[in-house]
Order: C-alpha cells, then structure tokens, then sequence
C-alpha cells in the first residue's frame, strides 16, 4: 500500500473562537508538492437517542444560524476539555430536554466532516427517561417533540431531518427494530 500521509510544514491560527478555532497547515503530499489545508479544530461532542417508554424519540427543534433555517435534531452538545463523552451525554440530555436516563448505551463514534475538521462525534442512546426541568443556556432555544420511528424515517425522506448524526441516530434505531 502507498504512503498517502501528508506531513505538516507549517501551521498558521486564524481564529480562536468559543467552540471552535481555524488554522492553515501547509503540508508536504505524499508526491513532494505542498499544498495548505484549511482546519476547524473542534473539542468533540456528543448526541443522545432519547428513546421514551412509549418508543418515541425525543428531538429538539431550533434555528442554525449556518442553514439560515430551523431544522430537527437529536440532543447534542459540544463537550468540555477532558470531560467523559457519557458525562457530557448525561448533561447534554438533561440540559436540552429535562430527561434523565435510566439507562445508556454507547452507540458509535464518528469524525463529522474529516475533510476539514477534527469534531469526533459520541452518539449514545438513553433510555428509561425521567422528565425533569430544562435548563437552557441563555442564547440556545429550542422546541421539544416526539415522534415515532415511522414519522423520523418519514421526515429524513423528505428532508426535515437533514442533520447528519440525527440520520445517523434514525438509522440506528431502525436497525435496532429490524433485529429484534
């Protein structure tokens, strides 16, 4: 098999934001030509599957900024410098929706967009949920729903749910259905 590693020559910072931070590498290609290599650096992050005792899963409904447009999302959330992807999930949940789990699950983990960022993504199903009280952060709104499997699957098709790791979370649960 080829070498197709691409050495770092130079790395350059852009930008240190709050979530995120951008750098420009310049990189030796696995042919002895450089190139640069544009990166979001991103601490990871965490996604939960909340299923409910009535098999419906819990989806938070807001605005992203980046779409210009609200779309439907599992509940997620960036994690914390050396915090525990289950913790995080546990906060995360709680945070989002006011659930409490009885019961978790590690699902998979995945790099979201490996072509320029780094973000590793822990998706954990929650289930034996307990409603409590949702505690915001103060620039994050949110609506609650709950649909059943044949609505997600129905929403994915025809487009009002077109994030990637609540796909993912779907797909797992319908997966999870087919074996049982």
């Amino acid at each position: 098999m080829r070498n197709l590693e691409e050495k770092t020559i130079s790395t350059r910072s852009i930008f240190k934001g709050r979530v995120i931070s951008l750098q420009v590498d310049q990189v030796e290609l696995p042919n002895g030509n450089t190139s640069n290599r544009e990166i979001v650096k991103h601490p990871g992050a965490v996604a939960v599957l909340a299923i409910t005792p009535e098999d419906r899963i819990i989806l938070v409904r807001q605005f992203r900024k980046p779409l210009e447009k609200t779309i439907y999302e599992i509940p997620a959330g960036k994690r914390e410098s050396g915090e525990d992807p289950l913790v995080c999930a546990e906060r995360e949940l709680e945070e989002e929706t006011g659930y409490r789990a009885g019961k978790w699950k590690h699902l998979v983990s995945f790099y979201t967009s490996p072509g320029f960022a780094d973000e590793y993504l822990h998706l954990y199903q929650a289930d034996e949920l307990s409603p409590g009280e949702v505690n915001l952060d103060e620039d994050e709104f949110v609506e609650l729903v709950e649909w059943t499997l044949p609505q997600c699957v129905q929403a994915i098709s025809h487009g009002d749910i077109c994030d990637a790791k609540t796909v993912a979370a779907i797909l797992f649960w319908q997966n999870q259905q087919h074996q049982s």
